[in-house]
């Protein structure tokens, strides 16, 4: 039991450390844990033991400020950009958009942006900074030269992360035509969704508990040897 306390807590202090590590990370979506108790039949007896957790992404926005770059955008509503990673279509919140030589439209890690059918977005390098309506339009001199991709994640997807602060669903996506409920910011990013408070709360409060447990260990692995002190 102890030992399974142990793992569990060495888990939520991992997680912990990563969302820290991440607080100012635009668009991250903070980690966090399930725990069950599994129950260990004994005769009349039995024993819970705790799991190590299942870990999830917590996809609560996060606050949007402003800055005033016109490759800077996010996002209002439950939807991601997408990114091409070669084969893979990996999904973010970080609107922090850079123009290639070329006019590709890249993440800021240098993925290409993608469009709703998937296609990456090539701008015009000669046409000067793009303006992007609250729909996702892409214009420049006044003409559409195309529109960002906005993806809706199913919620019984399990997600885990990929570069900076995108992620991979194990469940396809699903293109957003309908954008009455969703819009996109343009000159504004959005910070993670990580409480630096309450996650340095919690980190404390989890190395006291982990610091507990040891203690116990110790204490009952002392009581074990004087007992065969003892009756030795």
């Amino acid at each position: 039991m102890s030992l399974s306390a142990q793992l569990a807590l060495n888990q939520r202090l991992d997680t912990i450390a990563h969302n820290i590590a991440n607080v100012t990370t635009p668009g991250f979506r903070g980690e966090g844990i399930k725990f069950d108790s599994l129950v260990s039949d004994l005769g009349s007896n039995s024993i819970d033991y705790a799991s190590i957790g299942r870990s999830y992404i917590n996809t609560q926005g996060g606050e949007i400020v402003q800055t005033g770059n016109p490759l800077d955008v996010a996002i209002k509503g439950d939807v991601w950009f997408a990114l091409s990673a070669g084969k893979t279509q990996v999904y973010t919140r970080d609107g922090r958009l850079q123009m290639a030589p070329d006019g590709q439209l890249l993440s800021i890690e240098g993925m290409p942006v993608v469009d709703p059918g998937g296609a990456p977005i090539k701008l015009d390098p000669r046409a000067g900074a793009p303006v992007i309506s609250s729909s996702g339009a892409i214009t420049q001199r006044g003409k559409q030269i195309g529109a960002l991709g906005l993806f809706a994640l199913d919620p019984a997807a399990k997600l885990s992360y990929f570069r900076n602060s995108s992620v991979v669903s194990d469940l396809p996506a699903t293109p957003v035509v309908d954008t009455d409920r969703v819009s996109v910011v343009q000159g504004a990013i959005e910070n993670s969704n990580v409480n630096a408070m309450s996650e340095m709360t919690r980190l404390i409060s989890v190395t006291r508990a982990f610091e507990n447990v040891q203690s116990a260990v110790s204490d009952t692995e002392k009581s074990y040897s004087d007992a065969i002190k003892t009756l030795g």
